[in-house]
């Protein structure tokens, strides 16, 4: 790596950029020497306090859904367009598939419509490896090897929004690039209902509760510390080999779900240990590991962290914001001991993390 420069004094869009992956990106972007970060998120999963500041980060609140919006930030004629804003994840599209199918698949189409007219540099779509890929896909999951046996709307839409970034270079040439995220975790995600697994265990440890695993424990999981997620994208923004690609950003290592939780409880001091729960009926895949040749070879892209030196961080940076993550935490409790666990279990818990 070592391109970043190419950011230097140029106007960068990150849409969802409120969120884990697009806070910690707008944070780099700022500090690379960027001339404005703009940040489109409507705060429907993210906050005001977990925003980077810096004289050049400006954050809107809009959907991209709004034209409005929409014709703010593409004014600024943006030279990279980072598009993170999703509607997050399995569990929440099986509840709301009609939501997922607009800020999925009608969300992208608007972002790229906007795109196309203004002519960035670089088109970036966060997809997701542990969606397009399937049942019938072999592991380690390569790029060439997706699937159209899905099972969850959140599936669809994050192939769907493929479908549409390829069709603008097909048609248009707009510079895209689709990035596949493999298990996103660390410092600057939020737990709740709808969350991944991580920072849903470490609140609940945090908290004195059993952590609920779907399954023996024995699933793995292809979990990739955000930083590394950070500096795949930076680089697709400005390789030119990458230009019309999907690319997979995992560890290539996966990791067991027992495993992961021991230390969560080990690194809180949580003595409540594991509660074993019932696995949700789309929740299919028991392993998930990507395939990282492809991102090597034209991103020189090397995951540094060790996902037990990532649990650190995450855990130091959840100390860090207790006050504000305790007031923010999304979840519904009611009922018994058991119906929370399962409330705390419904979001992405296993299955595959994202942003």
């Amino acid at each position: 790596m070592g391109f970043f420069n190419g950011y230097v004094d140029k106007v960068v869009l990150v849409t969802g950029g409120a969120g884990c992956v697009g806070s910690n990106l707008t944070r780099k972007l700022a500090d690379l020497g960027s001339k404005k970060v703009i940040i489109l998120d409507n705060l429907s999963s993210a906050y005001t306090w977990n925003i980077p500041s810096g004289d050049n980060v400006e954050f809107i609140n809009g959907d991209i859904l709004d034209d409005s919006a929409l014709k703010r930030v593409f004014k600024e004629k943006p030279d990279y367009v980072f598009h993170l804003a999703a509607h997050f994840a399995n569990q929440n599209s099986v509840d709301n598939p009609e939501k997922d199918l607009m800020v999925n698949g009608m969300g992208i189409l608007k972002v790229l419509q906007y795109a196309q007219l203004t002519g960035p540099e670089r088109f970036v779509y966060s997809s997701s490896g542990c969606g397009v890929y399937g049942l019938d896909s072999e592991m380690p999951f390569k790029e060439h090897d997706i699937s159209l046996s899905l099972h969850t709307p959140y599936q669809v839409t994050k192939l769907l929004g493929e479908l549409y970034t390829n069709y603008f270079y097909n048609l248009y040439g707009l510079p895209v690039v689709n990035a596949r995220f493999f298990n996103v975790f660390g410092p600057g995600e939020v737990p709740g209902k709808y969350r991944n697994v991580i920072p849903n265990f470490f609140y609940w440890a945090m908290t004195g509760n059993p952590l609920p695993i779907t399954g023996d424990g024995s699933e793995t999981r292809d979990w990739t510390f955000v930083e590394d997620i950070v500096d795949g994208l930076l680089e697709m923004g400005v390789r030119e080999e990458a230009i019309g690609e999907a690319i997979n950003l995992g560890s290539g290592e996966d990791q067991r779900v027992i495993d992961m939780a021991n230390t969560v409880n080990e690194l809180t001091g949580n003595e409540e240990g594991i509660a074993y729960v019932a696995r949700r009926n789309w929740d299919a895949k028991t392993k998930l590991l990507s395939s990282i040749e492809k991102a090597e070879a034209i991103l020189d892209y090397k995951p540094k962290m060790k996902f037990k030196d990532g649990l650190e961080k995450t855990y130091e940076w959840f100390r860090e914001n207790w006050d504000e993550i305790k007031i923010n935490a999304e979840f519904e409790i009611t009922g018994s001991k058991q119906d929370e666990l399962n409330k705390v279990n419904s979001g992405e818990n296993i299955s595959c993390s994202k942003y």
